[in-house]
Protein backbone atom coordinates (compact mmCIF):
# COMPACT_ATOMS: atom_id res chain seq x y z
CA UNK A 1 0.00 0.00 0.00
CA UNK A 2 1.52 3.58 -1.11
CA UNK A 3 1.24 6.45 1.54
CA UNK A 4 2.47 9.99 1.28
CA UNK A 5 5.77 8.80 3.09
CA UNK A 6 6.81 7.38 -0.68
CA UNK A 7 6.69 10.64 -1.93
CA UNK A 8 9.18 13.56 -1.74
CA UNK A 9 7.93 16.68 -0.35
CA UNK A 10 7.89 17.64 -3.88
CA UNK A 11 6.21 14.94 -5.19
CA UNK A 12 3.85 14.87 -3.11
CA UNK A 13 2.73 17.97 -3.54
CA UNK A 14 2.07 17.32 -7.01
CA UNK A 15 -0.23 14.69 -6.37
CA UNK A 16 -2.23 17.23 -4.28
CA UNK A 17 -2.13 19.37 -7.31
CA UNK A 18 -3.59 17.36 -9.34
CA UNK A 19 -7.44 16.96 -7.96
CA UNK A 20 -8.12 20.95 -7.22
CA UNK A 21 -6.73 21.59 -10.51
CA UNK A 22 -9.20 19.35 -12.09
CA UNK A 23 -12.25 21.44 -10.33
CA UNK A 24 -10.27 24.90 -11.51
CA UNK A 25 -10.35 23.59 -15.73
CA UNK A 26 -13.84 22.99 -15.02
CA UNK A 27 -14.59 26.23 -13.00
CA UNK A 28 -12.79 28.31 -15.56
CA UNK A 29 -14.26 26.27 -18.55
CA UNK A 30 -17.80 28.37 -17.97
CA UNK A 31 -19.23 31.73 -16.61
CA UNK A 32 -20.83 32.13 -13.41
CA UNK A 33 -21.45 29.46 -10.83
CA UNK A 34 -17.80 29.43 -8.93
CA UNK A 35 -19.28 30.18 -5.74
CA UNK A 36 -21.29 26.94 -6.09
CA UNK A 37 -18.96 25.08 -8.11
CA UNK A 38 -16.03 25.72 -5.79
CA UNK A 39 -17.83 24.33 -2.76
CA UNK A 40 -19.04 21.22 -4.67
CA UNK A 41 -15.01 20.71 -4.96
CA UNK A 42 -15.02 20.89 -1.31
CA UNK A 43 -17.97 18.47 -0.83
CA UNK A 44 -16.36 16.31 -3.09
CA UNK A 45 -13.40 15.93 -0.59
CA UNK A 46 -15.53 15.55 2.15
CA UNK A 47 -17.67 12.76 0.57
CA UNK A 48 -14.26 11.22 -0.14
CA UNK A 49 -13.30 11.33 3.37
CA UNK A 50 -16.43 9.43 4.19
CA UNK A 51 -15.30 6.64 1.89
CA UNK A 52 -12.45 6.51 4.81
CA UNK A 53 -10.53 3.27 5.18
CA UNK A 54 -10.59 1.74 1.24
CA UNK A 55 -7.02 3.70 0.22
CA UNK A 56 -4.84 4.59 2.57
CA UNK A 57 -3.53 6.76 -0.55
CA UNK A 58 -6.69 8.57 -1.41
CA UNK A 59 -7.66 8.99 2.39
CA UNK A 60 -3.92 10.95 2.82
CA UNK A 61 -4.50 12.90 0.06
CA UNK A 62 -8.69 14.14 0.74
CA UNK A 63 -7.43 14.84 4.55
CA UNK A 64 -5.24 17.54 3.01
CA UNK A 65 -7.38 20.71 2.08
CA UNK A 66 -7.76 21.20 -1.24
CA UNK A 67 -5.92 24.23 -2.58
CA UNK A 68 -4.50 25.97 -5.62
CA UNK A 69 -3.36 29.53 -6.24
CA UNK A 70 -5.21 30.94 -9.59
CA UNK A 71 -3.62 34.03 -9.10
CA UNK A 72 -0.19 32.60 -10.52
CA UNK A 73 -1.47 32.48 -13.84
CA UNK A 74 -1.67 34.98 -16.58
CA UNK A 75 -4.65 33.91 -18.33
CA UNK A 76 -7.24 31.40 -18.22
CA UNK A 77 -5.35 29.22 -21.02
CA UNK A 78 -2.63 29.66 -18.84
CA UNK A 79 -4.21 27.96 -15.97
CA UNK A 80 -5.75 25.26 -18.03
CA UNK A 81 -2.34 24.34 -19.53
CA UNK A 82 -0.48 24.61 -16.53
CA UNK A 83 -3.64 22.12 -14.23
CA UNK A 84 -3.51 19.53 -16.99
CA UNK A 85 0.39 19.67 -16.84
CA UNK A 86 -0.18 19.31 -12.88
CA UNK A 87 -2.77 15.82 -13.64
CA UNK A 88 0.04 14.40 -16.00
CA UNK A 89 2.83 14.84 -13.42
CA UNK A 90 0.51 13.34 -10.85
CA UNK A 91 -0.49 10.61 -12.82
CA UNK A 92 3.11 9.95 -13.81
CA UNK A 93 4.13 9.55 -10.34
CA UNK A 94 1.77 7.22 -9.11
CA UNK A 95 1.76 5.24 -11.87
CA UNK A 96 5.90 4.50 -10.81
CA UNK A 97 5.10 4.77 -7.01
CA UNK A 98 1.64 3.57 -6.40
CA UNK A 99 -0.31 -0.11 -6.79
CA UNK A 100 -2.51 0.17 -10.24
CA UNK A 101 -5.44 0.10 -8.40
CA UNK A 102 -4.47 3.17 -6.28
CA UNK A 103 -4.15 5.15 -9.23
CA UNK A 104 -7.19 3.75 -10.98
CA UNK A 105 -8.84 5.39 -7.86
CA UNK A 106 -7.05 8.33 -7.98
CA UNK A 107 -8.45 8.82 -11.64
CA UNK A 108 -11.92 8.29 -10.21
CA UNK A 109 -11.36 11.10 -7.87
CA UNK A 110 -10.47 13.55 -9.85
CA UNK A 111 -12.86 12.72 -12.40
CA UNK A 112 -16.04 12.53 -10.00
CA UNK A 113 -14.79 15.78 -8.65
CA UNK A 114 -14.57 17.40 -11.72
CA UNK A 115 -17.79 16.19 -12.60
CA UNK A 116 -19.42 17.49 -9.55
CA UNK A 117 -17.66 20.82 -10.26
CA UNK A 118 -20.13 20.56 -13.84
CA UNK A 119 -23.20 19.86 -12.31
CA UNK A 120 -22.87 22.70 -9.48
CA UNK A 121 -23.30 25.29 -12.06
CA UNK A 122 -27.02 24.12 -13.50
CA UNK A 123 -27.35 25.39 -16.69
CA UNK A 124 -31.01 24.85 -17.37
CA UNK A 125 -31.39 21.20 -16.51
CA UNK A 126 -30.25 18.16 -14.34
CA UNK A 127 -27.46 15.63 -14.60
CA UNK A 128 -25.39 16.17 -18.18
CA UNK A 129 -28.07 18.46 -19.35
CA UNK A 130 -27.00 21.01 -16.21
CA UNK A 131 -23.71 20.68 -17.99
CA UNK A 132 -22.25 23.15 -20.55
CA UNK A 133 -20.52 21.98 -23.77
CA UNK A 134 -17.32 24.00 -22.64
CA UNK A 135 -17.32 21.87 -19.57
CA UNK A 136 -17.99 18.46 -20.72
CA UNK A 137 -15.31 19.30 -22.89
CA UNK A 138 -13.14 20.53 -20.38
CA UNK A 139 -14.15 17.42 -18.45
CA UNK A 140 -12.83 15.31 -21.82
CA UNK A 141 -9.13 17.24 -21.26
CA UNK A 142 -8.93 15.91 -17.90
CA UNK A 143 -9.79 12.44 -18.59
CA UNK A 144 -7.31 12.62 -21.67
CA UNK A 145 -4.31 14.17 -19.08
CA UNK A 146 -5.37 11.17 -16.51
CA UNK A 147 -5.14 8.67 -19.39
CA UNK A 148 -8.42 7.77 -18.90
CA UNK A 149 -9.55 4.94 -22.10
CA UNK A 150 -12.95 6.24 -21.81
CA UNK A 151 -11.72 10.11 -22.82
CA UNK A 152 -10.04 7.71 -26.23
Amino acid sequence: MTTKSDFTPQEWEQVLEGPPSAGMIVITAQRGGTLRETVSMAKAYAEARQSHGQSELLDEIVAAKPEIDHTRYGSVQELKDRSLGHLRDAVALLAAKAEPQELEEYRSFVVTLARRVAEAHREGGRGDDAVSESERSAIAEIERALGNSSAD
